[in-house]
C-alpha cells in the first residue's frame, strides 16, 4: 500500500457538524494521516491522487446488525444446497457489503471465526468482522428452528466445528453457552430476549429467558475482558428486561414503550432499529418463499416498528445504524438511512448514526468511524451530496470508493 490523496469533494468527517469544502483526507498505508485543508498539507510527490471530482468523502460506513452467512431463500433452496456452498455464497455477500460503502460490521449470528480470518488474511474481500459466532435462543423460541411439522428447520446450519448450537434453558445452561460462543471466537454476545418474525412458534411480543438468566450472559462477557451483549428484543417486557440485565445494545426495538426508553437512556443503552428488516420481508416475501407466518407478522409490525424508532430518536436514545442484512440482499444497506430520515432524523444525523454512533457501539471508536489523524484508514468517496439526497446512497453506482485499512477495494472515477 501507499500514501493517498483525496481531493476535490466535499468533506463530512463522521463527526455532525457542517460539511467542508476545499479539505483533503491523506493515508499512509493503512492509517489516515492528514485530515484539512489542501493548503496546509505539503505534498511528497509520492501520493496516489484521487479525484473525488466534486462528490463528497466520508467515513467507511458501519452497519451493526448483518448476517454475512446467509440471504433468505425458500426451504426447498435450502434442503437442496450442500453444507460448504454457503462459504462460497458468502465471499460474494462480503464483497457486495464492501462495495457497498460499509467497511465494518457486527455479525449478529452465523459467521463464523475462519470466515473473519479470510478476510484479514486477504483471501476474500470483505468488512471488517465483529462476530457474535451465534445466538443463544430458548426452547421454542426465536432461533429455534422447530416447525409445526415438528420437524427443525434453521435457517442457517448450527452445531458444527467453530458454531455452537445457540439452544439453552436455565441459569446454568445459559452460562456454560454463552462460555462456549466465547471459547469459538465471539467478540460480542446475541441473545434472542424475545420471539421475533422470521420464527414460526412465537411472536414478537413474547418474552425469552428470565432477568436473571439476562444478567448471566451479561456476566460472563464482563468477565472477558468486556464482552458486551446484543439483544434481539422486539416486545416491551424483553426490551426492558434485556435494559436492566445490563445488556449494551437493543435490536429492533419495535413495542418500545415510555419505560423502556427511559432505562435505555438510563443506562446508555444503544437502540439498533433495522428498519429495513419488515420492509424487506413484504417485497421479496413470494421472491424467497417466506413463510406466511412471516409476512404477516410483518404487517402487523412495520408501522408500529417506525412510531417506535421516532419516540426514542426524539427521546435521545443512542441509535447506530443496522439492517439484518441477510433477510434482505446484502449490498442493500445503505437504504436504511433513508428509513432513519422518513423516522425523523436529518440527513447528517442518519450519517453520523452509520459512523461514529454505529463505531461507539460496536466499542471501535479509537479506530474507525470518523475521518481523524490516526484512525484506519477506511474512507468512501460518493457521487453528489448525500445531505441532499439520502437516498442516492442506497444506489450502489454512486458509491464511487471504498478504501478500507487504506486499500482501494472499489474505485469507479
Amino acid at each position: 500500500m501507499v500514501k493517498q490523496l483525496i481531493k476535490n469533494g466535499l468533506l463530512i468527517d463522521g463527526k455532525g457538524g457542517e460539511p467542508k469544502k476545499e479539505q483533503i483526507v491523506v493515508t499512509n498505508n493503512e492509517s489516515i494521516i492528514y485530515v484539512g485543508p489542501e493548503s496546509g498539507y505539503t505534498a511528497s510527490g509520492e501520493e496516489v491522487v484521487i479525484d473525488a471530482a466534486g462528490g463528497t468523502i466520508l467515513p467507511g460506513l458501519i452497519d451493526t446488525h448483518v448476517h454475512m452467512m446467509m440471504e433468505y431463500s425458500p426451504l426447498s433452496t435450502r434442503l437442496e444446497t450442500p453444507f460448504s456452498f454457503m462459504y462460497y455464497q458468502a465471499a460474494e455477500y462480503l464483497k457486495n457489503t464492501l462495495e457497498a460503502g460499509v467497511t465494518s460490521v457486527r455479525d449478529a449470528l452465523g459467521t463464523d471465526l475462519g470466515v473473519k480470518k479470510a478476510v484479514e488474511d486477504g483471501l476474500i474481500s470483505g468488512p471488517r468482522l465483529q462476530l457474535s459466532i451465534n445466538a443463544l435462543t430458548i426452547t421454542g423460541g426465536h432461533g429455534d428452528g422447530y416447525t409445526v411439522s415438528g420437524k427443525e428447520v434453521d435457517l442457517l446450519p448450527s452445531d458444527y466445528p467453530g458454531m455452537p448450537s445457540g439452544k439453552c434453558d436455565g441459569v446454568e445452561e445459559v452460562r456454560k453457552k454463552t462460555r462456549e460462543m466465547l471459547r469459538a471466537g465471539a467478540e460480542v454476545i446475541k441473545v434472542h430476549a424475545t420471539g421475533g418474525v422470521l420464527s414460526a412458534t412465537d411472536h414478537p411480543e413474547f418474552t425469552q429467558f428470565s432477568l436473571e438468566e439476562l444478567k448471566v450472559i451479561v456476566e460472563e462477557g464482563r468477565f472477558r475482558k468486556g464482552v458486551k451483549v446484543m439483544a434481539h428484543a422486539q416486545g416491551a417486557e424483553g426490551i426492558k428486561n434485556a435494559v436492566k440485565a445490563g445488556i449494551h445494545s437493543i435490536e429492533h426495538g419495535i413495542f418500545i414503550d415510555d419505560e423502556a426508553i427511559e432505562l435505555m437512556l438510563e443506562n446508555g443503552t444503544y437502540l439498533v432499529p433495522t428498519l429495513l428488516a419488515p420492509v424487506a420481508v413484504l417485497e421479496s416475501a413470494h421472491e424467497v418463499g417466506m413463510p406466511d407466518s412471516a409476512v404477516q407478522k410483518s404487517k402487523e409490525v412495520i408501522e408500529q416498528h417506525r412510531a417506535s424508532f421516532t419516540k426514542a430518536y426524539k427521546a435521545g436514545v443512542k441509535i447506530a445504524m443496522g439492517t439484518d442484512a441477510g433477510v434482505m440482499k446484502h449490498g442493500t444497506n445503505l437504504r436504511e438511512l433513508g428509513l432513519m430520515v422518513e423516522g425523523g432524523m436529518s440527513p447528517m444525523e442518519s450519517i453520523v448514526a452509520s459512523t461514529k454512533t454505529a463505531a461507539e457501539c460496536m466499542g471501535w471508536e479509537d479506530k474507525v468511524g470518523t475521518l481523524e489523524n490516526g484512525k484506519l484508514a477506511d474512507v468512501v468517496v460518493v457521487k453528489g451530496n448525500p445531505l441532499e439526497d439520502i437516498y442516492s446512497l442506497a444506489n450502489n453506482d454512486n458509491i464511487q470508493v471504498v478504501i478500507k485499512n487504506g486499500k482501494t477495494e472499489k474505485n469507479l472515477l
